[in-house]
């Protein structure tokens, strides 16, 4: 196997371990820190490492100094992006303190079954398998979130991470529409500064307490979240995607819900129903019939052959 396959498989495998893993950090930052807090501080190195990393590849390749529409394009990713980014987070933190991580990491997966859906509203055609994939995902978030008793009623944690799947699903698109004008390390770095100062506009406006014990004891979870999950993390799905098949990537990227519960298990000690199980496999499959590449129509083949 040559060196562009070993990176397009492994990069994004790490990666889906690496995010997957950051359900059990989440999940246990709750016990130290509200949400605001805990997420304006993940924010902060996360926009360092970023900006450390812009710097070093600067140095080692050098490029010209933004025009004045790269910078403006660049502000305005920044800002719509953090703002999606902001929620959807918050969203899914809000989430966290009162539904496991592994059911967490499968509910927020669905955004890469909303993307395509969203996707219609760009002008871009949905297949019957995009549908298909939608219906599964709701079947699996069916098993998974409710009970199955008469009185149908869904976990208000459950449903707050239901809706960051929303929130993630129109970030991705909003960062494919700016990637496409400047720098994606730049725009990640930027989208991070916005989140920070909107999670601390929120908790100044929302009187959440904190103390120097909490954040000393929460400090190597909001390193992982930042450096790890964000800076890290986010560099790897990079380098993957440069010279790798997007489907591949992608559907590598998705086993994410399936690490999130690994981890749930491992390190929360965290147990499902075989309803759950059974809901997370259906996700599962929805998911990653999602991000299998379409069969070329019988024209579009008939015409490469000619």
């Amino acid at each position: 196997m040559n060196k562009r396959k070993v990176r397009q498989v492994v990069l994004p495998l790490i990666t889906a371990i690496i995010w997957g893993s950051s359900f059990v950090t989440q999940s246990i930052g709750t016990n130290y820190l509200g949400c605001f807090s805990f997420n304006a501080l993940r924010s902060v190195p996360a926009a360092l490492s970023l900006l450390l990393l812009l710097c070093i590849m600067q140095r080692v390749r050098p490029r010209g100094k933004y025009s004045a529409e790269e910078k403006r394009a660049l502000l305005r990713g920044g800002l719509v992006c953090g703002v999606l980014l902001t929620l959807g987070v918050n969203l899914q933190q809000f989430g966290m303190n009162s539904t496991s991580a592994g059911k967490a990491g499968f509910i927020t997966a669905l955004y890469i079954v909303l993307v395509p859906v969203f996707s219609i509203a760009l002008g871009k055609r949905a297949g019957k398998r995009t549908w298909l994939c939608v219906a599964i995902a709701l079947a699996g978030l069916y098993f998974l979130c409710f009970d199955g008793g008469s009185a149908v009623s869904l976990n208000g944690g459950d449903f707050s991470v239901f809706l960051c799947a929303f929130a993630f699903a129109a970030q991705i698109l909003a960062v494919d529409h700016y990637v496409q004008k400047v720098d994606g390390i730049a725009l990640s770095c930027a989208q991070f500064i916005v989140t920070a100062v909107l999670f601390g506009g929120g908790r100044v406006i929302s009187g959440e307490q904190t103390t120097l014990e909490a954040i000393r004891g929460c400090l190597p979870y909001l390193l992982y979240m930042g450096v790890i999950s964000s800076g890290v993390g986010y560099t790897l799905q990079i380098l993957a995607q440069k010279d790798g098949d997007p489907a591949v990537v992608s559907l590598l990227l998705s086993l994410e819900s399936f690490f999130a519960v690994v981890s749930g298990a491992l390190f929360l000690h965290e147990r499902m129903s075989l309803r759950e199980y059974f809901g997370c496999a259906l996700m599962l499959a929805a998911v990653i019939l999602s991000q299998l590449p379409e069969k070329k129509s019988k024209a579009v083949e008939s015409g490469e052959k000619a």
